[in-house]
């Protein structure tokens, strides 16, 4: 019997896998976006901050020299429950504004933004559309050129492409910038491609200002973004992918600190899996919107990792034990000339993404310890599996003070 369900359930998960690997096909090719519009749309640039006195001077010289008439953006940036310099930093550059919260009890960036909007909702000048940043990140000087062609294009929710400004840090920094060229490319743009929804990364974020009156933030989750996009997709508005305006966002160097980031966001992704997966999916198959059911199971992503892990540790665990005898590995019964093409490619997308994104050589040779970063996530799940009624915010320190000319010179 026990067996019988672990093999129904291998199927199940298989079937998921060979899903997301189907995707990936459409990964491929890549239509360059247009600007095919003059400038026209004002925008809010919100920047959310705790304790960032170190590195949000450089974003805010960054957003400064965007490519967009200035009198078409201001700068806001939330000091959120600061105890540092950050005030002081921000409030010393001309025209940019330093929006004070102090709220110990509601910790974490949904409860900023949230307040945030409603602050901006009361000023007198309104905007066409809102973007939202980290304090960390660097952003492409084109970027609002973009969202302005994406906004007259109809779209009101728009994640820009997101990129890592310190992918050689640490072996832990490379990491984490080959999984964003690999969820870029083989994750998000494949979406784009088909015309189904894509998600937000909780920066390098843009909302039609319209949109975001009427529905509300309301998400203040540990992942407030896909928490977001869960709503909006709800409500039949699918968020769009915008690959040419780019965002570089600063990742941890030890392998600590990006645990503790990881866990939180693995707890917060549990939590909206618990709210919103079931819903989503049967929303899905009532409407028939293929779109919807590939959302949710998107978010049904954090249990892929869990089964995943308890999978490979029962199989393995009984090879160790007994030979194999008393658990069937679905893998063992497919014949050779489909096992070996279909683990080949699974081996392959790491290099391929990267091979698109044009990165550096010396960055393949980041590749193993990649693969050790990703069985790390397997422990990880597990423990915020156990741990995902916990709903406590954790910061991460940034002090990584780049320039991007420094960033894109690299690129180059």
């Amino acid at each position: 019997m026990f067996n019988t369900i672990m093999f129904v359930v291998q199927i199940l998960f298989a079937v998921l896998g060979v899903y997301q690997l189907f995707l990936t096909f459409f990964g491929w090719r890549r239509k360059k976006e247009d600007l095919s519009h003059a400038p026209k749309k004002s925008f809010a640039l919100l920047v959310a901050a705790h304790n960032e006195e170190q590195v949000v001077g450089a974003l805010i010289e960054n957003l400064q020299k965007m490519k967009y008439p200035r009198e078409l953006f201001d700068i806001f940036v939330i000091c959120d429950n600061c105890s540092d310099g950050t005030v002081e930093v921000v409030k010393s550059y001309e025209g940019v504004y330093a929006c004070v919260r102090e709220n110990p009890a509601q910790r974490g960036k949904g409860y900023a933004v949230e307040w945030m909007l409603k602050e901006l909702w009361k000023m007198p000048k309104s905007y066409d559309g809102v973007a939202i940043f980290d304090a960390d990140n660097l952003v492409a000087t084109d970027f609002l050129q973009y969202m302005n062609n994406d906004l007259i294009n109809g779209h009101q929710v728009i994640q820009g492409y997101l990129d890592t400004k310190n992918p050689n840090d640490s072996w832990v920094s490379s990491a984490n910038a080959i999984n964003y060229w690999f969820c870029n490319r083989l994750w998000q743009l494949p979406r784009t491609n088909l015309g189904l929804a894509n998600f937000l990364g909780g920066t390098g974020m843009c909302f039609d200002a319209k949109l975001l009156q009427e529905m509300g933030w309301g998400a203040t989750s540990l992942v407030e973004d896909l928490e977001f996009t869960v709503r909006c997709i709800k409500k039949g508005i699918y968020p769009k992918f915008n690959f040419e305006a780019k965002v570089f966002d600063e990742k941890p160097i030890t392998f600590q600190a990006s645990a503790r980031q990881r866990l939180r966001w693995m707890q917060g992704h549990f939590d909206v899996t618990r709210k919103y997966m079931l819903p989503l999916l049967w929303q899905g198959i009532k409407e028939r919107s293929w779109t919807k059911i590939d959302a949710a199971l998107y978010v049904f992503n954090a249990y892929n990792y869990l089964a995943g892990f308890f999978i490979a540790a029962i199989i393995w665990g009984d090879i160790i034990l007994s030979g194999g005898d008393n658990v069937t590995s679905v893998y063992n019964l497919l014949p050779i000339w489909l096992s070996i093409p279909y683990m080949a490619y699974i081996l392959v997308q790491i290099p391929l993404s990267m091979y698109l994104a044009k990165v550096s050589w010396k960055l393949y040779l980041r590749i193993p310890t990649f693969l050790l970063f990703t069985l790390s996530w397997w422990p990880i799940t597990v423990h915020a599996f156990f741990t995902q009624n916990n709903k406590k915010w954790s910061h991460t320190q940034h002090t990584r003070v780049i320039r991007l000319e420094e960033v894109q010179s690299k690129q180059l």
